[in-house]
């Protein structure tokens, strides 16, 4: 199944749904991730609020999505992630990656790209 994706203000919002399991479901997000990079989308927010279940395979386009953006200075938010997926998150230093880019709404995430980033207020 295809993520959904909508636009709000100028964030891209890309949804994927249920178990990311290393199949075609995995391989959409992952080529939705690349699509949007490569067009030159600088806000994306990934919403984990229907994703149930990440396989490796699926946390390491979270880590192609971080790399993509932040190498040509976009940004990269994550929200709704659940405990699980958290957890997981954790244990592989994901969550070191993300650090202040995860949120628990897709509001909070929204608002948060509103505020300049450290990086940027140079």
């Amino acid at each position: 199944m295809n993520p959904e994706v909508k636009v709000v203000d100028d964030v891209t919002v890309l949804m994927p749904i249920g178990k990311l399991l290393g199949a075609v479901e995995t391989e959409d997000f992952e080529q939705k991730v690349i699509e949007l990079n490569e067009s030159g989308n600088r806000k994306l927010l990934i919403n984990l609020t229907k994703t149930t279940f990440m396989a490796s395979i699926a946390l390491a386009v979270l880590f192609l999505a971080y790399v993509k953006y932040t190498n040509r200075g976009a940004r990269v938010k994550l929200c709704g992630v659940n405990k699980q997926i958290q957890q997981v998150f954790t244990i592989v230093k994901l969550s070191l990656i993300y650090g202040p880019n995860i949120h628990d709404t897709e509001e909070e995430a929204l608002a948060s790209f509103r505020t300049i980033p450290a990086t940027l207020d140079r």
